[in-house]
């Protein structure tokens, strides 16, 4: 939340959105490997209802992790607003905090069910990086870095769509502040990431889009034989 969406509010003009995307990838791959080893570093209401949902997560941990993610969001979203605040010809009315939406007088101006399809597929993608990065027989050491890539490369395909959310909580935190219809369109940044984590989810826990630690190997080759 900090870290994207004030480099959108906060140098936009300055760093185009190639660089808004690189610093919201670049932000979870410092969450990855400075907060991994004691949380995940999940930072998203959609990932932890995908690891739910793929039966890696209790539903009293995916709660109190989806509390603390939207809390840190609406925490995020006050310190960018103090600090904005102190700069020339700010005004969340005009400027915004970095919002979520869609529709005539929003980026792109792409209708309600673009932004839906692509929320939802971003989401999916997403989360399944997420799931398949971080299950075990998968090189622990590129996981914050895959993940972090990924959440790039899907800014720089739908900043224009939406502002890109795939995460409840970081479209929750500015739409809290900024008001009007950023608070009438958030419904669309809940429930397509939150379907769109479920639906990784399903397909991680079935095995379908999961590999390697999971598949029985293969039996040893009888002595003397020369392995393939």
């Amino acid at each position: 939340m900090f870290f994207g969406c004030g480099a959108a509010v906060l140098m936009g003009e300055h760093i185009g959105m190639l660089g808004i995307s690189l610093a919201f990838g670049l932000a979870i791959v410092a969450a990855a490997y400075g907060l991994g080893a004691i949380s995940g570093a999940h930072l998203n209401p959609a990932v932890s209802f995908g690891m739910l949902v793929a039966g890696r997560m209790t539903p009293v941990e995916c709660s109190a992790y989806a509390a603390a993610q939207i809390a840190g969001a609406i925490i995020g979203a006050l310190v960018l607003l103090l600090v904005a605040s102190g700069g020339p010809g700010f005004s969340v009315a005009e400027t915004g905090l970095g919002q979520n939406g869609f529709g005539p007088g929003y980026l792109g101006e792409y209708a309600l069910l673009s932004a839906l399809t692509f929320e939802f597929v971003a989401t999916f993608i997403f989360v399944t990086v997420i799931l398949g990065a971080t299950h075990s027989g998968a090189p622990a050491a590129m996981a914050g870095l895959a993940i972090g890539l990924t959440l790039a490369a899907i800014h720089m395909v739908g900043i224009n769509v939406t502002g890109v959310s795939v995460n409840p909580a970081r479209s929750i935190g500015p739409a809290l502040f900024v008001g009007g219809q950023a608070i009438a369109d958030l419904w669309v940044f809940i429930v397509a990431p939150l379907g769109g984590g479920a639906l990784a989810g399903v397909l991680f826990g079935a095995g379908i889009t999961r590999a390697g630690a999971d598949i029985e190997p293969p039996p040893p080759p009888p002595t003397g034989a020369t392995p393939i």
